[in-house]
């Protein structure tokens, strides 16, 4: 039990607390049953965790939030000869329900199931919103659920890594698909003129509707839709055109992202400056597209999720920094160096507007929790090692050597390549795994809806990133590794 709801590391809720709003009633509820597996006591510390999310004023043209997608919840499993992960995981489930009748101050009777009716029905009412999330779910913590690729054979074109740990999707809504293709592609060309004539197949190839569609399922229209997609455009513009393909360079990157960083959190000067900053936001593609993205996302937001990507994106840049020196210095870091780094040049941005996107606002004070900071840095660290082993034969095409976790891997630990790149996805494998135990932990331990559901939108951002890069063969190819 210890071991579950502290994660594979033992740090899963270190920093969370939580105190309940109302009382529990003095009676204590009886404790479920679970053979052969004793529950200790779970002390939950101190931490007033709101009562709702703040009121926030409705943007303008932004649809209504679309509820919760409910998923049936797995029924609680009993130890067995299977060992004891699948105890563990059934005491997981339980101290859910326990955590939530308190709060409501309702008994959990003996033995009870999740949302079965075998409790009463304030209690099986109050779980239909409290659900532990489809995505990551509990079942997907046991080895017998883990959902990686076949780890022999030679994967065909458009297959997943074998060995690597993820969850199939299904194909995202061709109708949204199509709709959000053609608004982002006249965005692209109408309003910021982001890219010559010449670029248009590499952009079509990108597949931003797509990508963005299977990414945020829970969005309840195009025009959310387009939040995630104008941003993730213009993120790409810059480390294109900034840091890689279409003429970037480490030498001056710092100043060129300083200077973009402003179209993102405005330059406040005085009126003489001021006129020069604002024209240089229409100077280059980046600078455009950032503006107009952020533009977009201000007016539909709210400004303590605004300032949160602002933050994000802060990480992100310094993450840029750091491997242009190395770039520009020939330095292969130590294999942690380079993690550490990938936990700042990474996706984070992406998955941690999921509330944004899907039309509600996970309160600043439950993202500001460690426990949350650390199933974000997991997820972000995990879908960002996808891009390092599905890009890796296009980054192999590229001058000089370019620093990826598998080559990293092959180059400090002496290692052949082949050897660098089974190691990667088994780092890779070890985040992910990570990261579900401690969402897991994290949505027990404070069942409060929207953070339960800004946990499935990180969980689905995953599952959508990978299997954009899967199959997306217009940019990938898997190495001949197998």
């Amino acid at each position: 039990m210890e071991r579950i709801l502290g994660g594979p590391t033992g740090l899963g809720t270190s920093g969370l607390q939580l105190r309940p709003q109302a009382p529990a009633p003095q009676a204590p509820a009886p404790q479920a049953a679970v053979p052969e597996v004793a529950a200790p006591a779970v002390t939950v510390p101190e931490v007033v965790v709101p009562e709702a999310a703040p009121a926030v004023p409705a943007p303008e043209a932004v649809a209504p939030a679309a509820p919760a997608v409910e998923a049936p919840a797995p029924e609680v499993p009993t130890a067995s000869a299977a060992g004891t992960a699948v105890a563990e995981a059934a005491l997981v489930e339980v101290v859910a329900v326990e955590a939530i009748a308190a709060k409501v101050g309702v008994g959990t009777g003996a033995a009870p199931g999740i949302g079965t009716g075998t409790g009463s029905g304030a209690l099986d009412a109050l779980l239909d919103g409290f659900r532990l999330p489809s995505v990551p779910s509990l079942a997907q913590l046991l080895p017998a659920s883990a959902a990686a690729a076949p780890r022999s054979g030679k994967p065909r074109t458009g297959d997943p890594i074998p060995g690597l740990y993820q969850h199939p999707i299904a194909e995202p809504d061709p109708v949204r698909v199509e709709a959000l293709s053609q608004r982002i592609k006249a965005w692209a060309i109408d309003e910021i003129e982001l890219y010559p004539p010449e670029w248009e197949k590499d952009f079509d190839g990108f597949s931003t509707g797509r990508y963005m569609v299977a990414c945020h399922p829970d969005a309840p229209s195009i025009d959310h839709l387009m939040l995630a997609a104008r941003l993730m455009v213009a993120e790409n513009a810059v480390d294109d055109c900034y840091c890689e393909d279409l003429g970037g360079s480490p030498i001056g990157l710092g100043s060129r992202l300083l200077l973009a960083h402003t179209a993102l959190d405005p330059l406040h000067t005085t009126g003489e400056y001021h006129p020069a900053w604002e024209a240089s936001l229409a100077e280059d593609a980046p600078r455009r597209s950032y503006r107009s993205a952020m533009d977009y996302f201000v007016r539909a937001s709210t400004p303590s999720q605004a300032d949160r990507f602002r933050h994000d994106m802060a990480r992100l840049h310094l993450g840029y920094l750091a491997e242009a020196s190395w770039a520009e210095a020939e330095h292969v870091p130590e294999v942690w160096e380079y993690l550490a780094m990938r936990q700042f040049n990474n996706f984070r941005p992406c998955p941690t507007i999921t509330d944004s996107v899907g039309g509600y606002e996970l309160p600043v004070e439950l993202h500001a929790l460690p426990a949350m900071q650390r199933v974000i840095a997991l997820a972000g660290n995990a879908t960002t090692i996808v891009n390092d082993l599905y890009s890796y034969t296009k980054e192999l095409a590229s001058p000089g050597l370019h620093l990826n976790l598998p080559v990293v891997i092959s180059e400090r630990e002496g290692v052949s390549r082949q050897e660098g790149y089974l190691k990667a996805v088994e780092v890779h494998n070890e985040l992910m795994h990570a990261f579900e135990a401690e969402s897991a932990a994290l949505a027990v331990a404070c069942p409060v809806p929207s953070l339960v559901r800004f946990l499935r939108g990180v969980a689905a951002w995953l599952d959508g990133n990978h299997y954009w890069h899967q199959t997306n063969i217009h940019r990938y190819s898997l190495p001949d590794f197998w």
